[in-house]
């Protein structure tokens, strides 16, 4: 009998792993648990998943639930699942979660008598689009997926999530979950602070939003895209990794006044160093 997956949260993450993972053969069937109405409906509709079904339905019938919630509701969904899998006695079940910070869901699962059935994991792919709608397929093909505190989980649960990631073309990498949060404060959490940040000082000081139509170039759009992310992931997301977040934005803040300063003073020599240090981040990322 083919594996079942069951995704619990049908977004850009959820929806998309369930198109792969069932169109690359490694789950036979893919269950899909929304709590909002008209999500369910169009995830249905598109055929996402082949069917939604509740959440104790899904946990009962899953041989692997993914939870693709946002992180708040994540830390209490895992430990709720890690109980259920202990009054059903079974040790065959894993649960993942596929959430952005790592520290909080890892230490609330620690002590927990089914923790070796739980592998925490964060695949780096996405998009600024919420909701069954922007699902798509190959989201995450060549990107990275970090495996959070590995050690922790059983080597069989491991491997069998190593193999899920596979299957969605992605390389693993491994790491403590302290360490996961910090690295993606400054690669990821910043980003979308900055985003944010940029798009509320155009729309205070330019009133007319035909101009801002009009005059936006594509790096301002590329810039701002991530803007248009969704309050309801992002809010937990830079609450559980407060301090990390804090001080990258302390470091940026500096190096916004070191440019601050230089303009301000006509210093051209300033502002073409401070360039030329950042243009090093191209030999980075290409």
């Amino acid at each position: 009998m083919g594996r079942t997956v069951g995704i619990i949260g049908l977004g850009l993450i959820g929806g998309s792993m369930a198109i792969d993972l069932r169109r690359r053969g490694f789950a036979e069937r893919v269950l899909g648990v929304e709590r909002e109405p008209v999500n369910a409906s169009a995830a249905e509709k598109i055929g996402l998943v082949d069917e939604v079904v509740s959440y104790d339905d899904c946990i009962a019938r899953a041989d692997i639930l993914v939870v693709a919630v946002p992180v708040g509701s994540a830390v209490r969904m895992v430990c709720d699942i890690l109980d259920r899998f202990q009054e059903m006695g079974t040790k065959e079940k894993i649960v993942i979660d596929v959430c952005s910070t790592k520290e909080q869901i890892c230490l609330a699962t620690h002590y927990h008598p089914c923790r070796a059935q739980f592998v925490s994991t964060h695949p780096m792919a996405g998009t600024e689009y919420s909701g069954p709608w922007a699902a798509m397929p190959n989201l995450f093909d060549g990107r990275a997926c970090i495996f959070a505190n590995s050690e922790e989980s059983a080597p069989k649960a491991v491997k069998t999530i190593e193999a899920l990631y596979d299957a969605l073309n992605m390389r693993p990498l491994y790491m403590n979950a302290t360490q996961h949060d910090v690295h993606t404060a400054y690669v990821s959490h910043i980003s979308h602070v900055t985003s944010f940040a940029l798009a509320l000082t155009v729309l205070d000081k330019e009133r007319d939003e035909k101009h801002i139509f009009d005059l936006a170039s594509g790096g301002f759009s590329s810039t701002v895209r991530l803007a248009k992310s969704n309050a309801d992931m992002w809010v937990p997301i830079l609450t559980q990794n407060r301090e990390n977040v804090l001080q990258v934005m302390d470091t940026y803040i500096e190096k916004m006044r070191s440019f601050r300063e230089a303009i301000d003073n006509f210093d051209e020599d300033k502002v073409r160093s401070l360039i030329n240090e950042a243009n090093r981040i191209k030999k980075i990322i290409r």
